[in-house]
């Protein structure tokens, strides 16, 4: 072979090894971000609280028929606030086991949630009726508004309905407020949550390679985020155990779904934050911002906001001023945001 026809065989294989690697370089550049392998941290295990059992003495059944107080202002269970409550007086005590009997078999009215409340005799405390124990009066509520809007008049008389039915099968007598009046009510309280109502989303664009679920939940996850209930979706959880989570990341369910998930291209995440049932004191907003922030620097992506236009300083700093004046509204109307009545309400 001569030395012409030599060089001509090399350059050859260069340049055919010099296309084959930029084939190779070119899947690399456009295939999805994947997941990088990283030391496994150690994992904190919760503290458990044991619950206390309570007991029947002769006390309870001496003071089962003196008089329940009114629906007090409490955490969880019904609140004149925002709920229509018939008293159902008792001639005797009701043991438990018939009140979960008598209850009705769905815990609506329309789209409203109905619930029976009963005053424990020996505990003297309003709660959810619970087999084993004996109540001396009863309470019916159903909720004035939540997001689908104002309880109606056809809501209102299906409610005196159930807890008709619910009184009459523990021989009891219900008090039932005037319909219009609280259907009145109703109309104020959902025409104020209609105007304080604050749900916030921002989407993370990638600007050049597509990403995968995993690279997606590798990030998400070193700022705390865990796997949600459904595919596609993470959470970050609440400082106390059983609250709302702070924020909510979410992304393409098929993306999640797909038989391999590292070869779904992804290029767009949200993250969003329910105002109304997130406390304050999370600083709900300010995480949000340093989420969106940390996360666009270390996947390459883009701020937008629902229209794909880029979130600047200022348009971020107007919304959590405003927010704050929210917070305020809602605190003066004993709805602050994080609350269990605020968390029923906007619903």
């Amino acid at each position: 072979m001569s030395n012409l026809t030599l060089g001509l065989a090399i350059a050859g294989g260069l340049v055919l090894a010099a296309v084959v690697a930029h084939g190779a370089w070119s899947t690399r550049r456009n295939a999805p971000r994947q997941a990088q392998p990283e030391a496994q941290d150690s994992m904190d295990e919760g503290e458990r609280q044991a619950g206390i059992e309570p007991s029947l003495d002769s006390s309870a059944f001496d003071e089962a028929l003196m008089p329940p107080p009114p629906a007090e202002r409490r955490p969880g269970g019904m609140d004149a606030l925002i709920d229509v409550i018939a008293p159902i007086a008792l001639d005797a005590p009701v043991s438990g086991d018939a009140a979960l009997a008598a209850l009705p078999h769905t815990r609506r009215v329309g789209s409203k949630p109905f619930a029976i409340e009963g005053f424990n005799a020996q505990t003297r405390q309003w709660e959810v009726p619970a087999a084993g124990q004996r109540y001396a009066a009863f309470q019916a509520g159903v909720q004035l508004a939540n997001r689908t809007g104002a309880l109606n008049e056809i809501e209102y008389s299906e409610f005196v309905m159930k807890a008709q039915a619910f009184a009459d099968a523990v021989n009891g007598t219900p008090e039932f407020p005037e319909m219009l009046d609280e259907v009145a009510r109703a109309r104020e309280l959902d025409q104020f949550a209609s105007a304080h109502d604050a749900q916030l989303g921002f989407t993370l664009r990638t600007r050049s390679a597509a990403w995968s679920p995993g690279y997606i939940q590798q990030h998400a996850a070193r700022m705390g985020f865990v796997p949600g209930a459904i595919p596609g979706r993470m959470v970050l959880p609440a400082s106390k155990p059983g609250l709302p989570p702070i924020l909510g990341l979410g992304f393409d369910p098929q993306a999640a779904l797909a038989e391999d998930p590292a070869l779904s291209a992804i290029r767009a995440v949200t993250l969003n934050l329910d105002v109304p049932h997130v406390a304050r004191s999370e600083q709900p907003f300010v995480r949000m911002r340093e989420t969106a922030d940390t996360l666009a620097l270390a996947m390459d992506g883009v701020v937008t906001d629902d229209d794909g236009q880029p979130l600047f300083n200022d348009a971020l700093d107007a919304i959590g001023a405003d927010l704050e004046g929210l917070y305020d509204t809602l605190e003066a109307r004993d709805l602050a945001a994080g609350s269990a009545l605020a968390r029923r309400l906007f619903s």
